[in-house]
């Protein structure tokens, strides 16, 4: 799937806040404005004045909006949050090419807070993804103890965990060491068909070839 530069960055940050929303061991990642200001430092999101509670309280209401988005049953519910997200920030298209990238648009008004920003540029990402018909992209690690979002950009739509190297292959192993237990359920222990070999029970096949095929009833065994 091509997705431009600016979209797909903006879909990183997307993903990004959502998996900061607390979760059953996860305290919540913007607990308090020092970590929403290292959440823009890490995500270089430019064009971002001095930082508040104001901006804290809401970042995590587009966060949830955000969250919503990943969760809707189908297109037109996606595109119906997608709506009120770009309407309420006052999205306002415009070109640029700062800090070297090449030239991008940038959909947040100029003196935006931080949540219309990322409300603007965030929301127009979404609706990239759900007017190509790709909504189903939006995805939830399907890991039992992990509901982190991603953007599944794999050609086949085949990706079922937020990170194959850490959810996927814990899944895999762990599948791989049921099957391995369950393989070994079916198996005598140890030793155990030896001693049938040594020992074989009255009456059996064995028993029959290891004493000339003569049974005497009533006889003790040796």
């Amino acid at each position: 799937m091509q997705i431009p530069h600016d979209t797909r960055r903006a879909l990183d940050v997307v993903v990004a806040l959502v998996n900061t929303a607390a979760e059953a061991e996860q305290p919540d990642g913007l607990a308090d404005v020092g970590s929403l200001r290292e959440f823009v430092r890490e995500y270089k999101i430019s064009d971002i004045g001095e930082l508040g509670v104001r901006d804290l309280a809401g970042v995590r209401t587009v966060r949830g909006k955000f969250a919503q988005v990943f969760g809707a049953s189908s297109p037109r519910i996606a595109a119906g949050l997608i709506n009120e997200l770009v309407a309420t920030a006052g999205t306002t298209p415009q070109l640029t090419d700062h800090d070297g990238y090449d030239w991008h648009v940038h959909y947040f008004a100029p003196g935006a807070s931080l949540g219309d920003h990322l409300a603007a540029d965030g929301g127009m990402a979404l609706a990239f993804i759900v007017v190509s018909g790709e909504q189903e992209r939006l995805r939830r690690c399907e890991a039992p103890d992990c509901r982190r979002a991603f953007v599944d950009l794999s050609r086949n739509r085949s990706r079922r965990y937020c990170d194959s190297r850490t959810c996927g292959n814990r899944l895999h192993v762990a599948a791989y060491r049921a099957r391995r237990k369950e393989a070994g359920a079916g198996l005598p222990e140890p030793g155990a068909q030896q001693d049938a070999q040594q020992d074989p029970s009255p009456g059996s096949q064995q028993e029959e070839v290891v004493h000339g095929g003569q049974q005497q009833e009533g006889a003790d065994h040796p």
